[in-house]
């Protein structure tokens, strides 16, 4: 997040306004909610992670041990419990 000065962006009415509630501080505006997108979405790994948790899931299911998931996924055996217990 870079730093942007206010004057140079917003009218001066808009300025005022803010500067009855804010003066010389730092101020955070979020984007709308309709412009945030979920963790991972954009990149493509929130669905990786997806397919990779549905195959431990499935694996564990056919019965491979906690520990032989941790060591074929490169996880501790917690996460994986995490993964496999999860509702």
């Amino acid at each position: 997040m870079k730093y942007v000065n206010a004057a140079s962006m917003l009218p001066e009415t808009l300025i005022a306004e803010i500067q009855k509630y804010v003066q010389g501080e730092l101020l955070y505006i979020p984007k709308p909610k309709t412009s945030h997108h979920k963790w991972g979405t954009r990149t493509g790994f929130r669905k990786q992670l997806d397919e990779r948790n549905n195959a431990i899931r499935s694996a564990f299911r056919e019965g491979v041990s906690i520990q032989q998931l941790a060591t074929q996924y490169f996880l501790s055996p917690e996460t994986i419990k995490k993964i496999v217990y999860a509702k």
